[in-house]
């Protein structure tokens, strides 16, 4: 279902298809198994501007849509979501995060050593204590004159292993609560700034996960990102996005599943004739391909709707839900298809099973994602922040 692509969409999505064919599914199977991060191919998908296709072109950007990026990030996905979460993190969570908050001098000294691949992006958003509740972090920037002094750590940050330079969010004014957050700017090579350890993941090997360490970290004043005590609206209009993009990620998945498991039935014979004939596995294919349509229905009104609607969340998370558990369904479906070689590591399934669970988590869990449809459907009063009303008196008396 090609949603109406346009021509330059179509060559968009054909280019990188030829791309990924040729640098990314050679090391697929090598970056799961040694949990290799393909630097070199990094800097490659770079060169063909698969990085920041969504910068202006003055950036090093391609001046595309969120729509590009998915179809980029899709393609990608179908090879290696792994290395699809790396991109989306470097694209989207962090190089559109600056490009839409940063001034332009920032911008243009930070943005097209990422576009190239040439310095790697991370957002360090999540905390040991703070992760479904992110306005909870305890990270503290604390100005002095005209810099910053920032104290605290990150957990799960992708690419915060190998990250060049790193959005990040720290309190400014703890007792504003949510509404005392910053973002700021931080290189790598900033003095007190370590990666405390390196993550071994179920999924995603090959997307490297960190734990960040910030002790003493001194960031200027002109590397905070908009206002001071601003970082909340950064934040979640960012989140918004991130959850639309990187629905393509998990609608990747799903593509691969079901072709390979049409292929598979097709081909495979038992008790004298091919599975595909045989009722059980024609419902799998049947469900799996319903899944696929509904989450790229679901990933392209959720790519339009931030775009239009930028205030909105429940696109993007019915969007990303969905899609993400769909994914999951997808890959043990598409094993049980392929049976005992479905369950070998000589195929990608078991892989793609193990990445498609991450989606349900990252980016705010699945239940969370749930909370925000069901509070904006409700309305006003239903908010996370809003005052709980009291319960009703008790019934009037008789009489």
């Amino acid at each position: 279902m090609e949603l109406g692509l346009s021509d330059d969409e179509l060559a968009l999505r054909d280019g990188t298809r030829e791309i990924v064919r040729r640098e990314v599914v050679p090391v697929a199977d090598r970056m799961d198994r040694e949990d290799l991060f393909p630097r070199d191919v990094f800097v490659r998908l770079g060169g063909h501007g698969l990085l920041a296709p969504t910068l202006p072109t003055e950036l090093g950007g391609l001046g595309l849509t969120y729509r590009a990026q998915a179809i980029v990030l899709e393609e990608i996905a179908r090879a290696s979501p792994a290395l699809a979460l790396s991109v989306g993190a470097h694209s989207n969570l962090f190089a559109d995060n600056v490009a839409r908050n940063a001034s332009p001098e920032v911008a243009r000294r930070v943005l097209p050593e990422v576009a190239s691949g040439r310095a790697i992006g991370a957002l360090a958003l999540t905390e040991p204590d703070a992760g479904s509740d992110a306005v909870a972090i305890r990270m503290r920037a604390e100005r002095r004159g005209s810099e910053y002094v920032l104290n605290g750590s990150k957990q799960f940050i992708t690419n915060g292993p190998v990250a060049s330079v790193l959005l990040v969010y720290a309190k400014t004014a703890p007792e504003r609560g949510p509404r005392g957050i910053s973002a700021f700017l931080v290189r790598a090579d900033a003095p007190g700034f370590s990666v405390a350890r390196a993550l071994d993941k179920m999924g995603m090997r090959g997307s490297p996960t960190g734990e960040l360490a910030f002790r003493d970290v001194r960031v200027p004043l002109e590397d905070r990102l908009g206002a001071e005590n601003d970082g909340v609206r950064i934040m979640m209009s960012g989140l918004n996005v991130e959850r639309a993009v990187l629905a393509a990620i998990p609608v990747g998945i799903l593509v691969e599943c079901l072709e390979r498991s049409v292929a598979y039935a097709r081909s495979r014979e038992q008790f004298g004739q091919a599975i595909g004939r045989f009722e059980l596995v024609q419902e799998k294919l049947a469900d799996m391909y319903t899944d696929l349509q509904a989450a790229r229905l679901l990933l392209y009104a959720a790519l339009d709707g931030v775009v239009r609607e930028p205030g909105r969340r429940s696109a993007s998370a019915a969007a990303l839900t969905f899609a993400s558990e769909a994914s999951t369904r997808a890959a043990l479906q598409a094993i049980q298809i392929h049976g005992g070689y479905g369950y070998m590591r000589d195929l990608p399934l078991e892989r793609l099973a193990r990445d498609a669970k991450l989606l349900e988590i990252g980016a705010g869990t699945s239940e969370i994602r749930r909370l925000l449809i069901a509070r904006e459907l409700l309305g006003p009063g239903f908010e996370q922040d809003a005052p709980v009303p009291p319960p009703p008196g008790p019934p009037p008396t008789a009489g």
